[in-house]
């Protein structure tokens, strides 16, 4: 990682950032594809039933990975620092833990959600003439959950040590199985079974199980740093501190997580009181504000690995620079991609959807919620930063309270009490960004930047 702009001739942090971005960003992009193209394939060929029962259980799988995306959180900080340290034998400890805690989280979620998936998918209304689909297709998913974890948290290792293409190959391995599998599976051809709409199911853990493999033989064959080698089994029995350190950075992240995915429910459960159509809808929103959102997402997690090693490395001047640059390239990147959506948004969301009703309560949706997300990447890069450092517990709280006393309420009150409608409830999104914002720029101003950082690997 290069710092900023120096009479050595080192690159400007903005275009190492970018440099690193575009490999994330791709990645992001490619991880989805198997998403979309199996949602446009349900969508136009297996009819909005079949999508609305995607849809109605994508919160709970949220809710299910937010696990493993607080574990991969705290793990990407540790991992920064130590890398930024070059402290080869607490990296390779940090890897060995979190794995096995990792693998046990996933086993556990793996039993629990394929027992109770029809009881909480009826809690969250899912209309009834999917929910049978719904539980079967969640069901396919959840078996595979632990290795998913594993995959999940192993590229979050190879990015934190500022590596962002290995992860960008592979999954473009992943997504062209993924692409190859989904008509085979879904309409029987070349002798397999048709499975329907299962089939995207299939095709999606089939082809991560395959990549995830391959790449471990990969990564022992180029002699990776962070390859799974005698250093690492050695350490997979979890170590106390690094696991207590690991809970301390994780529990927060993956509370936040959890508590948005909670809200997405409550939210589907408002938008379910509307019909299938209005569920379909919904889910086609999901997938486009899901590319809309990719920058900002992708920018806090480079943000925050970049910060780490700084923090790493004691180069503490850094910060600030990093900062900046995150900053200019949210709204550069977040701000074309949106001026292109809100132009073709028509063109986009007919890709999904037929039914002209479905489509148009899907286009409303898009329009108010779509210019946020440049809120919302602004949000993340100030949190990501003091994330870095360790410092979580106020960020989270300042999430949760954006998510439950604001977007929650705003859109069960517009939506139920105001002739709004459905479109209630998406204010509710903008809104949160908002009063997000505000919370956590503030704490930044105010607190974190008077506060004594310290590394956290020693």
């Amino acid at each position: 990682m290069s710092s900023q702009v120096n009479g050595n001739g080192e690159k400007p942090i903005w275009r190492s950032m970018l440099i690193f971005l575009i490999p994330l960003l791709l990645s992001n992009v490619l991880q989805s594809i198997g998403q979309l193209v199996g949602s446009v394939v349900v969508g136009r060929w297996l009819g909005v039933s079949s999508l609305a029962a995607i849809s109605a259980f994508f919160p709970l799988f949220f809710l299910l990975v937010s696990f493993a995306i607080g574990i991969g959180s705290g793990s990407s900080i540790l991992i920064g620092q130590a890398y930024g340290a070059r402290n080869e034998e607490r990296l390779k400890a940090i890897v060995g833990t979190t794995l096995t805690f990792t693998f046990l989280v996933g086993l556990v979620l793996a039993v629990a959600g394929g027992i109770f998936t029809w009881d909480i998918l009826r809690l969250m209304g899912t209309p009834e003439n999917v929910i049978g689909v719904s539980v079967h297709y969640a069901r396919i998913l959840l078996i595979s959950m632990p290795i998913m974890f594993l995959y999940f948290v192993y590229t979050t290792f190879i990015r934190g040590i500022g590596d962002s293409k290995t992860p960008f190959y592979f999954l473009i391995i992943s997504t062209v199985l993924n692409l190859a599998l989904l008509p085979v599976l879904i309409f029987g051809w070349l002798g397999v079974p048709k499975f329907g709409i299962y089939g995207a199911a299939y095709a999606n853990v089939i082809s991560m199980v395959i990549t995830f493999i391959v790449m471990l033989i990969y990564l022992k064959k180029v002699k990776h740093p962070l390859r799974f080698d005698a250093s690492v089994r050695r350490h997979l029995g979890m170590e106390g501190s690094l696991l207590k350190l690991l809970l301390r950075l994780s529990i927060p992240s993956s509370i936040n997580m959890i508590l948005v995915s909670l809200s997405e429910i409550a939210v589907i459960t408002f938008v379910n009181s509307y019909g299938s159509e209005a569920t379909a809808a919904y889910g086609v929103v999901n997938q486009v504000a899901s590319y809309v959102q990719m920058p900002a997402v992708s920018l806090g997690i480079a943000v925050s690995i970049f910060a780490a090693q700084s923090i790493g490395a004691n180069q503490f001047n850094r910060l600030k620079h990093v900062i900046q640059a995150g900053l200019a390239l949210n709204y550069m990147i977040g701000g074309i991609l949106i001026v292109l959506i809100y132009l073709f948004s028509n063109g986009i969301l007919s890709w999904f959807l037929t039914d002209k009703s479905t489509l148009a309560i899907a286009h409303s949706l898009l329009m108010i919620t779509l210019w946020s997300y440049l809120i919302f990447g602004h949000a993340q890069i100030i949190t990501a930063t003091m994330r870095a450092s360790g410092t979580v517990l106020w960020p989270t709280v300042f999430s949760v309270i954006s998510i439950w006393l604001v977007e929650v309420p705003v859109a069960f009150v517009l939506s139920h009490y105001t002739s709004l409608g459905i479109k209630g409830i998406w204010i509710g999104y903008p809104a949160a960004f908002i009063v997000s914002l505000i919370l956590q720029y503030s704490y930044y101003q105010l607190a974190w930047k008077r506060k004594r950082i310290e590394r956290l690997v020693q």
